[in-house]
């Protein structure tokens, strides 16, 4: 397949050069003061809002000739929102590369996941986000919401934890875990799991926040402190996959990793089984020989 050529005067990137300033200025804000929403005005994209719109405006506006691309859903890149968000990237930039490997990107937008692989200075991850508040469960609103994170004021916030671990007795937030940008602003890192949380702090790459049904941007620079909320005698804890009959943890079936975010799945004859979520992850283990015999023996 030959590569498409854009039409004179079609804008690189979909968006045009004016979109482009106004987003670049929201991101370079957003970066100026970690953890605060900006507003901007989300453009038309030519899928539905709630599809990745907001990840794809800030990928668009900051896309450039030579950029390596990669688009991942809850860390698969064969996913039909993977697939198709990188479809368009590569007709609408023909002057860039896509790529599956973490470690080739330039630029990484994803939905529900970070990849696994430690990310460098030279990258940035762009993450697609449905509802960029998380005061939203506890103050509908906006107008009280904002003056609430300008004075940092978030004891409602606490007090819906601590109703958790009355209940439960524990905080049973599974994702979009509220998480404290550099001593101030709490935000909704998306709905990452809570494995993926602890990679915001003091990370080396650059992570930006799109939401584009909210008109949204916020951000979380390198080396920046990110602390999930958490009570001094509870601490914050993340997944961790223990088979709760051998009290093992369990293995992936294919690369035989057990320290990567799992996903559970059934096999065809009826079993239960776990895979790494991040397929690139575990596709370098079988290439590199990580998988080793004891490896397959346990996922076995």
């Amino acid at each position: 397949m030959s590569t498409p050529r854009r039409s004179a005067g079609y804008a690189f990137g979909f968006l045009d050069n004016r979109a482009k300033k106004e987003l670049r200025r929201s991101m370079l804000k957003a970066v100026c003061i970690p953890g605060y929403q900006v507003p901007y005005a989300s453009r038309e994209m030519p899928i539905a809002r709630g599809f990745g719109t907001g990840g794809l405006q800030l990928t668009l506006a900051l896309i450039g000739a030579g950029d390596t691309v990669k688009v991942i859903d809850q860390g698969a890149d064969e996913s039909v929102n993977a697939v198709n968000l990188r479809q368009f990237v590569s007709l609408t930039c023909p002057d860039t590369q896509t790529t599956s490997r973490t470690r080739d990107a330039t630029l990484i937008q994803t939905r529900h996941r970070i990849p696994e692989v430690p990310l460098r200075a030279d990258q940035i991850l762009v993450l697609q986000v449905p509802y960029p508040d998380p005061l939203v469960v506890v103050e509908p609103s906006e107008e009280r919401r904002k003056t609430m994170h300008g004075e940092a004021d978030y004891s409602r916030l606490w007090v819906k934890l601590y109703e958790d671990m009355v209940h439960f007795a524990e905080i049973t937030i599974s994702h979009r875990y509220p998480t404290r940008i550099a001593g101030h602003y709490v935000i909704d890192p998306s709905p990452i799991p809570r494995w993926d949380v602890p990679k915001l702090h003091q990370a080396e790459c650059l992570y930006l926040f799109g939401a584009g049904r909210e008109k949204k941007i916020y951000a979380v620079p390198p080396h920046t402190d990110a602390v999930p909320l958490s009570f001094d005698d509870v601490a914050f804890r993340v997944e961790n996959f223990i088979d709760r009959t051998t009290g093992e943890r369990h293995a992936c079936a294919r690369c035989g990793a057990t320290d990567s975010f799992l996903d559970e799945l059934v096999t065809e004859d009826g079993r239960r089984a776990h895979q790494c979520s991040d397929t690139d992850y575990c596709t370098l283990r079988m290439d590199s020989g990580q998988a080793t015999k004891q490896d397959e023996r346990r996922a076995a």
